[in-house]
C-alpha cells in the first residue's frame, strides 16, 4: 500500500467534495475533535500495525454497505484484546470510486473502543446502486489493506448477472484455507457464509487421520476473551483475508461459532451440568458481531442477536438469510441419525414461530426472479436406511419435518417464482430436488437445493463417484455428491442459475489449484437441478483473462 500521511488522507477526501458521515460517525473536516484525536494517536502506545485482521464488507444495499475492520497488533493475545491499549481510537475510513483509491466518494471517522474489541463497523450510505467501490482505513501512520465492495442494484431493476459464491465449515486445524484464496480469484460480486466460520475446540480435540496440520491457540472457547482470540486467529489467515477483501459477505452462523450442535438455550451435552452455557452463548454472540461486517440491527443484546434478515439484489434475487440455531427446539432422540418419532411432531420448529412467520411473509411479498434461502443444515430429506424405517439426521431439517413442510408449502402457496435453498454444514457437495412428498419419487418437484462442501473441515477428503453413493440410491431426489473441499460458485441471471461445484484436491498442504467438479443449472420456472456435462476447452479459444488450464465449457446438450 502507498504511504499516506494524515493530512493527504484528509485533504484527498475534502478535495473530492464528497466527504460524508453515517450515524455514530464524526464527519471528516478540519479542525474537529476527532481529527485532533487522530493526530495524537502515535503518542497513545500504538507501535505496531493494527490492521493484522484485514478488512471486510457486508450486507449490501442499493445505497451502500457495511465496511469492517478490527484493531489487533497482536491478534493472538490471550486476553482477546489483540494487544490494543484499553482506550478508544479514532479510525479514519474512506470509500473510493476506483481501485487505485484516487477518487474519494465517502469518508469519515469511527471510534473503536475496548468494549467492542476495538472493532469498526461503518454503515456507508449515499452511494450509487449496482456498482463497485473500494475502501480502506487508517489509524495514525498505519494504512489498512484495500477491500472491494459492491452496492445492490436499484430495487426496481434486474441489474446484470450476479456472480455469487457460498461457503461453510472452515476448521483451521484440519487444513489451509486455499479455497478462500481461489474464491477471491474468481471475483464474485457477493459471498454467502453459511456457518461454522470458526471452531470452538482446543488443540487436538477434533483431529483428522494423520493428525492436524496446524493448531488452535488457547483453550476451548467459552469466554469472551477466548472467542475473540479464536476469531482473530482465523481472521489473521491471509487466504481468508483475501476472500473478505474481494466482495461483500452475507454471514450467518451454525453451531461451532458457539458449541457443537447447540440448540437455543441447550448445549451439546444437556446431560452434563453446564450452568455457564448462557454466559458462553452471550460471549460467543458478542465476539461474532465484533468480527463480522454486520449492521447495527445485529448488535447482540445479552443472549439474543438478530441475525436472520433479508437482502434484496434488485428484482433479480431476494436472499432470505436464516438462523436455524438460536430459536430451534432441542434435537429429538439425540443429535445423530435416528428413526425418531419426535422428528414428525408438528409442534417442533427449527426456526421458531416468529422467524417462520417472517419467512412466509417474505415469500408472499416477494416479486424477485429468484428467492434464495441461505441457511445452515441439510433441507431436503436424506434417509440413510434402504428399508421402510426412515433414519435421518436429527440435527438437520429431517429432525423438524413439520417445520420443513410448512415452509415448503409456504413458498408453493405464495407462488414463488424460483425457490432455491443454499446449505452448508455437511462437509460435502450435494445437489438435489425439493418436494412436498419425499415418499413419492414421482411427486412434483417444487424447489432446488445446493449444498457447499467445507473449506477445510475433514482434511483433504477424496474424489468420489456419485452414482455409487448410498444416499443417492436411497433418495432419488438427490442428484449429486462429492467429498472434496471447496465452494460453490454461481451465476444468476433472469433465465438461469448456474452452479459450479468447485473443488481443491488438497487442503492439508497449501496452494492447491481449483477445478470445477460438476455444473448444475436451475432454469427459470423449472424447479429442480439439472447437470450439464463438460468438455475441455480448445486451447486456441483461450484468453488470458477468461480461461485457465483447468477451465471447461458446457456442451449444448445434456448427457442422458
Amino acid at each position: 500500500m502507498p504511504h499516506l500521511d494524515r493530512r493527504s488522507f484528509l485533504v484527498t477526501g475534502l478535495a473530492a467534495g464528497a466527504v460524508a458521515a453515517v450515524p455514530a460517525t464524526t464527519a471528516l473536516a478540519e479542525p474537529t475533535p476527532a481529527a485532533e484525536t487522530a493526530q495524537s494517536l502515535a503518542s497513545r502506545g500504538l507501535r505496531a500495525d493494527p490492521f493484522t485482521l484485514g478488512v471486510a464488507s457486508g450486507d449490501p444495499a442499493p445505497g451502500g454497505f457495511v465496511i469492517w475492520t478490527r484493531l489487533a497488533p497482536q491478534p493472538l493475545a490471550e486476553d482477546g484484546m489483540g494487544g490494543m491499549p484499553s482506550h478508544r481510537f479514532a479510525v479514519l475510513w474512506q470509500v473510493y470510486a476506483d481501485e487505485h483509491c484516487r477518487h474519494v466518494v465517502r469518508a469519515g471517522v469511527e471510534i473503536a473502543g475496548p468494549e467492542w474489541g476495538h472493532s469498526v463497523h461503518v454503515e456507508v450510505e449515499g452511494l450509487q446502486p449496482g456498482r463497485e467501490y473500494w475502501y480502506r482505513f487508517r489509524l495514525g501512520s498505519y494504512l489498512s489493506p484495500t477491500g472491494r465492495a459492491r452496492t445492490a442494484p436499484h430495487p426496481l431493476t434486474l441489474g446484470g448477472p450476479l456472480t455469487m459464491a457460498f461457503v461453510s465449515c472452515a476448521q483451521y486445524e484440519h487444513g489451509y484455507f486455499t479455497s478462500y484464496r481461489r474464491l477471491a480469484e474468481d471475483h464474485p460480486d457477493l459471498v454467502l457464509h453459511l456457518g461454522d466460520y470458526q471452531y470452538e475446540y482446543t488443540k487436538d480435540t477434533y483431529t483428522i487421520p494423520g493428525g492436524n496440520v496446524r493448531d488452535h491457540e488457547g483453550p476451548e472457547t467459552e469466554t469472551l476473551a477466548g472467542y475473540r482470540q479464536r476469531h482473530a486467529q482465523y481472521k489473521a489467515d491471509l487466504d481468508l483475508q483475501a476472500a473478505h477483501a474481494a466482495a461483500p459477505w452475507l454471514v450467518v452462523w451454525d453451531d461451532h461459532e458457539v458449541d457443537n450442535n447447540w440448540a437455543d438455550e441447550v448445549p451439546e451435552r444437556p446431560d452434563i451440568p453446564q450452568p455457564n452455557f448462557l454466559a458462553r452463548r452471550e460471549a460467543a454472540f458478542r465476539a461474532y458481531y465484533e468480527n463480522m461486517p454486520l449492521r447495527r440491527t445485529s448488535v447482540p443484546r445479552g443472549i439474543d442477536m438478530q441475525l436472520y434478515r433479508r437482502i434484496r439484489w434488485g428484482r433479480l434475487a431476494t436472499f432470505h438469510m436464516l438462523d436455524t440455531r438460536q430459536f430451534r427446539d432441542d434435537q429429538g432422540c439425540g443429535d445423530g441419525y435416528r428413526d425418531c418419532p419426535a422428528a414428525s411432531d408438528p409442534a417442533r420448529s427449527i426456526t421458531g414461530d416468529e422467524q417462520e412467520r417472517w419467512l412466509l411473509d417474505g415469500f408472499r411479498q416477494s416479486r424477485a426472479q429468484w428467492d434464495i434461502i441461505g441457511q445452515q443444515v441439510f433441507f431436503g430429506q436424506r434417509d440413510n436406511n434402504p428399508g421402510p424405517a426412515k433414519v435421518t439426521s436429527m440435527d438437520a431439517w429431517d429432525g423438524y419435518v413439520a417445520s420443513r413442510q410448512r415452509i415448503t408449502q409456504g413458498w408453493v402457496d405464495a407462488e414463488v417464482r424460483n425457490a432455491v435453498v443454499l446449505t452448508g454444514d455437511v462437509h460435502a457437495h450435494w445437489a438435489g430436488d425439493l418436494k412436498l412428498d419425499y415418499d413419492d419419487p414421482g411427486s412434483r418437484t417444487v424447489g432446488s437445493e445446493l449444498v457447499a462442501t467445507s473449506i477445510s473441515t475433514g482434511g483433504d477428503g477424496a474424489d468420489s463417484d456419485p452414482a455409487t453413493h448410498p444416499f443417492l440410491q436411497i433418495n432419488p431426489h438427490l442428484k449429486f455428491y462429492n467429498n472434496q473441499r471447496g465452494y460453490v460458485l454461481t451465476k444468476i441471471d433472469h433465465e438461469l442459475l448456474t452452479a459450479d461445484f468447485r473443488v481443491v484436491p488438497q487442503v492439508q498442504v497449501p496452494g492447491s489449484p481449483v477445478r470445477t467438479k460438476a455444473t448444475f443449472v436451475v432454469e427459470d420456472r423449472v424447479p429442480g437441478v439439472k447437470q450439464t456435462y463438460l468438455r475441455p476447452v480448445d486451447p486456441a479459444l483461450r484468453t488470458s483473462r477468461q480461461m485457465t488450464v483447468e477451465d471447461t465449457v458446457q456442451l449444448e446438450t445434456e448427457r442422458p
